[in-house]
């Protein structure tokens, strides 16, 4: 039998001509002793970064009241508020409540501290704690809810400020670490990877174009930090998609640019005052993309221009497409709305668009919303008959009639059809489909046609009252 070292080497050796290996690769040698003066290499981590923007991560508590009514029946008896003279606002009573939640400190000299605004709303009394477990009180010097940022100020020695990134440059799949207070559990760290971007639709009335990341974000870390591998500062962690109320791997950041932009004016303005420039927009899905040409389902259309507008006077019309704001791409309609919505009454916005699938720029200066045009009114409806054709079904319902110099008139609209349904209105003069001119109804044939052949939607032109605008039928 075999002594022990020989059999070793026989399965070595049998081992090693299974994988195609010469034998003397394996068997005939002992393995290297590793010399005792060799260092070990240092293992992958991310703790000389995270020690060295913890420091500008602060726990934020709070303290406030809330009004609320108490739920007493009689007092929504109007007989009985009546009867007994019972003051409008008497079912109401403030309720006391603390919270916590975490910011970011962006200014070290000037003690500025950047966090969710619903982490300081309603608040009295604004506590902030440091890394090295130091108090402070803070004041409020903004807030702007339709982003969730706030910015507080603390007057305070030794901080330590956190350097800013390019949230545009992230893609899916960076690496991010994200630093707060979850739970009350002082500066926590976790890490993970940028899920998504342009998220959007969590806040109808907001402005967002949020950062989805699967790093762990709880109730706590609203305001924290979300940083990169090389510790810069590229979002503010400020909420989560859960059933529960704890973290399923879905979190949502505020774009550092977006927080950077809203900070500056809080800060300079204890406010932010946004501007409009007086466009109705609508997505550009797939089946627009194909009826225009356009060759991907990317930006904005424009479906109305206010009269008297910004936009109307830098010569925006509906039926445009926008394609960027200030050199910075627009693939949807949030991304316009955030691009417009960050800037100050008097910005000067240039815009990028596709007109009937050729470049053209123009540009807006911003202005107050009170100064733009108002929208249309419909015309009053008129009566008539309405020619046979071979139109577009969404058109079923609508009487039309060609107009003398060129367009096609709708003289009347069925109650309940699909040209009803589709927004047309008595006295709209459609004057273009699909980008095509309409001068009479047989052009409007024939453009249904073209739409029949690329996938049924047809983009009409109508001027209503003056204005053009968009009317889309499917």
């Amino acid at each position: 039998m075999p002594r022990p070292s020989a059999l070793l080497a026989l399965l070595l050796t049998s081992f090693a001509g299974l994988l195609g290996l010469a034998p003397s690769a394996v068997a005939q040698n002992r393995p290297a002793e590793r010399p005792a003066d060799r260092e070990v290499a240092p293992m992958p981590s991310l703790a000389p970064m995270i020690k060295r923007v913890s420091p500008a991560v602060v726990s934020i508590g709070i303290r406030g009241a809330v009004r609320e009514q108490q739920r007493n029946p009689l007092l929504d008896d109007p007989f009985f508020r009546r009867f007994f003279n019972v003051p409008p606002d008497s079912g109401a009573r403030e309720r006391p409540f603390q919270s916590a939640g975490s910011g970011v400190i962006v200014d070290a000299r000037r003690g500025y501290i950047i966090t969710n605004a619903h982490v300081v709303e309603n608040a009295r009394e604004i506590t902030v704690t440091l890394f090295d477990e130091r108090e402070f009180p803070a004041k409020l010097v903004g807030s702007d809810p339709r982003t969730d940022i706030a910015v507080v100020q603390i007057e305070a020695p030794g901080l330590t400020q956190i350097s800013l990134g390019d949230s545009d440059r992230l893609e899916p799949g960076d690496y991010v670490a994200a630093i707060g207070n979850p739970f009350g559990l002082q500066h926590s760290v976790s890490y993970g990877i940028v899920s998504a971007l342009g998220r959007s639709g969590m806040n109808p009335d907001g402005f967002e174009s949020l950062i989805q990341t699967d790093a762990s974000i709880n109730p706590g870390n609203s305001g924290g930090a979300l940083v990169d591998l090389r510790g810069e500062l590229v979002g503010i962690n400020n909420m989560i998609l859960s059933g529960s109320g704890g973290n399923i791997g879905i979190g949502f950041a505020i774009p550092v640019n977006m927080a950077r932009s809203v900070m500056d004016q809080l800060i300079r303005f204890g406010s932010v005052k946004r501007g409009q420039i007086g466009v109705t927009l609508a997505p550009v899905t797939a089946d627009i993309a194909q009826a225009l040409g356009l060759a991907a389902p990317n930006g904005a259309l424009v479906t109305q221009v206010a009269r008297e507008s910004a936009a109307a006077r830098a010569g925006l019309r509906a039926g445009d497409v926008v394609t960027g704001v200030n050199g910075k791409a627009v693939r949807s309609v949030a991304e316009f709305r955030n691009a417009i919505g960050l800037m100050r009454v008097g910005d000067r916005a240039e815009i990028a668009l596709l007109r009937e699938g050729k470049p053209v720029k123009v540009s807006a200066v911003v202005t107050d919303p009170a100064t733009n045009g108002a929208a249309a009114q419909p015309a009053p409806a008129a009566a008539g008959a309405a020619p046979a054709g071979a139109l577009h079904r969404g058109l079923d319902g609508a009487q039309l009639e060609d107009q003398p110099d060129s367009g096609v008139i709708v003289r009347g609209i069925t109650p309940g059809t699909p040209a009803a349904g589709a927004g047309l209105r008595a006295g709209d003069v459609i004057i273009a489909a699909n980008g095509a001119r309409i001068a009479r109804r047989t052009d409007l044939v024939t453009a249904s046609a073209a739409a029949a052949a690329r996938g049924g939607t047809l983009v009409l032109q109508v001027r209503r009252n003056g204005e053009i605008t968009i009317v889309l039928l499917r």
